[in-house]
């Protein structure tokens, strides 16, 4: 059993069949080749799927009876008749519910109303899949180590990095030493800094962004707690991540690319984080909270014109 398998199958309940096709398009992109065929078929016809031996899934996607039952345990159910009753599930909750009017795909000559509900269900697919996939274990931990940090350093880039600043500014806001870094060359001479105590976040959809990996590894080294949040929880940053928090890997389309969908992903996770510390440290967080609105109320008390 490869390692893969062992760390889905190390006694954690089986996903809910409404969450098995945010965990398919999750672990997807991790998967082999065959595997994926077996993926796809489930989570594209689960009730098809679901009258099927293992045997017969097996002929359907060219694969082999063993190809199926690892992708079962991969997708965390103990055996192929567990991944049965979850599509048995699942389809019969599709048959109830009422199917989307549109799809996620937005063609050049959409009609505008149509883009905004395409884009508005797809947003909100995206979110489900994130939340269905994120790891409260890990979030739990990143939130420990975040609540007493001496210093917080936040690396991302393009997308990625507006993102990383604004986990900062939130951070800042409730009395916390953070500071999120855009420029490659700043964020390895900042990490050199580190120390046991701090903590150091890495945001990157790939997890093979060279310009946030580096730091992260030079953080990792000098001995930080060091968190990933990326959608490709096997990805090379996960390498020096003592916590991963995974978001949603989201179909892209021509007029729609991964950044749009990650960062929807990626401010869901960062809200998540930041709530979660805001509630441990709240003795101190809520007064710091306060100090801000109050220092910048002028700014927004319109001035009256003479």
């Amino acid at each position: 059993m490869t390692n893969d398998l062992k760390e889905s199958f190390s006694g954690d309940s089986p996903p809910a069949p409404a969450a098995l096709a945010a965990k398919v398009r999750t672990l997807a992109p991790s998967m082999t080749r065959s595997m994926q065929r077996v993926a796809e078929a489930v989570a594209g016809d689960p009730a098809g799927c679901a009258a099927l031996t293992v045997t017969g899934l097996a002929e359907l996607t060219g694969t082999s009876e063993a190809t199926v039952v690892r992708t079962a345990r991969l997708l965390g159910y103990p055996g192929y008749r567990d991944l049965r009753l979850a599509l048995a599930g699942l389809a019969a909750h599709q048959q109830s519910g009422r199917a989307p009017a549109v799809t996620a795909d937005i063609a050049v000559d959409d009609p505008i109303a149509d883009v905004v509900a395409k884009l508005a269900f797809d947003e909100q697919q995206t979110l489900a899949d994130t939340a269905a996939g994120l790891d409260t274990v890990q979030l739990g931990a990143a939130v420990a180590a975040a609540s007493t940090a001496r210093r917080i350093d936040i690396y991302g880039v393009g997308a990625s990095s507006l993102v990383a600043q604004d986990l900062a500014q939130k951070l800042l806001r409730i009395g916390l030493i953070a500071h999120a870094h855009m420029d490659p060359h700043l964020a390895v001479t900042n990490a050199v800094q580190l120390r046991s105590g701090d903590v150091a976040i890495a945001i990157t959809h790939s997890g093979s962004t060279v310009d946030v990996i580096e730091p992260l590894r030079v953080a990792f080294d000098q001995g930080a707690t060091t968190i990933a949040i990326t959608g490709r929880p096997d990805g090379p940053v996960t390498q020096y991540a003592d916590h991963v928090l995974t978001t949603s890997t989201a179909r892209e389309s021509e007029l729609r690319p991964a950044a749009m969908s990650s960062r929807t992903s990626q401010l869901l996770v960062v809200d998540c984080l930041f709530i979660g510390v805001a509630q441990r440290t709240y003795e101190t967080a809520a007064p710091a909270l306060a100090a801000s609105y109050e220092a910048l109320a002028h700014r927004h008390t319109p001035r009256s014109t003479r």
